[in-house]
């Protein structure tokens, strides 16, 4: 068993240069190839099912009604309830479906969808394009939400490549056990680490999500001025995210620049060298 545990470690560590396309891979990306498109359109169908009863549980929360008077005591106590447990469902289905994006972006995977909701929610919130944005934003945050986000990242990697490690693992092992049903048991046993695994790593995802959200909550006006624009009003605010993102996409934009005070050198001439 120890080798079995040092085989995976090993192969987790080879994928360190891969790291990007280890997490594409369980995100759900499988639509550009031949073999896994047909399982990830109907994957994608079942999250949108999901999604939208979801949906219909948070429409029904809040909703409540008197109880009928002509009924007994009894059956109005029992109204009651059934209306606090529809609204207690509804209020943790919208938790659920603050979560996910929108029905048409799903992807087929739990952790395509908690990454997903951060990369197409985080900045658009405030007019923001998040993915033509987050390289520009990510130098203007301060140390310790840097840390915070790096962490999660870490988490997130490891428990990728912990899953894909122990997947290998039980393929391999069902290679080697396939006429050893007293050793199948260790098939069954990286499975259900590589379960756990995946597990951990769509909670990092969803924990990185969240700080990403953070990061356009805090520091979106850092950018525009690391953009050299002028800093909006309430009102100005998404036109100019909106017209930032235009131009972040690579589209023509006539923004007026900033550069803050001049520098004394600028204002008051070139400055002279001291005479020895």
């Amino acid at each position: 068993m120890a080798g079995i545990v040092g085989c995976a470690g090993v192969l987790g560590m080879l994928l360190l240069p891969l790291q990007v396309r280890a997490v594409r891979v369980l995100e759900g990306y499988w639509d550009r190839w031949p073999v896994t498109a047909g399982p990830a359109s109907v994957l994608v169908e079942l999250q949108r099912r999901k999604w939208q009863s979801l949906y219909e549980a948070g429409e029904r929360a809040g909703e409540w009604s008197a109880p009928d008077a002509g009924k007994s005591l009894p059956e109005q106590l029992r109204a009651r309830r059934h209306s606090a447990g529809v609204n207690a469902a509804g209020h943790g289905a919208l938790r659920r479906l603050a979560g996910l994006p929108e029905r048409e972006a799903l992807l087929p995977t739990a952790l395509g969808n908690a990454l997903r909701a951060g990369e197409l929610s985080a900045g658009e919130r405030y007019g923001l394009a998040t993915l033509a944005s987050w390289p520009r934003i990510y130098p203007q945050v301060t140390a310790p939400l840097a840390a915070a986000l790096s962490s999660a990242r870490d988490m997130l990697d490891a428990a990728v490549n912990l899953c894909h490690a122990f997947l290998a693992g039980a393929v391999v092992m069902v290679v080697a056990f396939y006429d050893e049903p007293g050793a199948w048991w260790l098939v069954a046993l990286a499975l259900l680490v590589a379960a756990l695994a995946y597990k951990g790593a769509v909670v990092a995802a969803q924990s990185y999500a969240g700080l990403m959200h953070v990061v356009y909550d805090l520091h979106r006006f850092d950018l525009v001025s690391a953009l050299h624009h002028p800093l909006p009003d309430r009102d100005g605010e998404w036109g100019l995210f909106q017209r930032l993102s235009d131009g972040l996409a690579g589209r023509r934009i006539n923004l007026p620049y900033d550069h803050g005070s001049s520098r004394p050198d600028e204002t008051h001439g070139s400055a002279q060298p001291e005479e020895m």
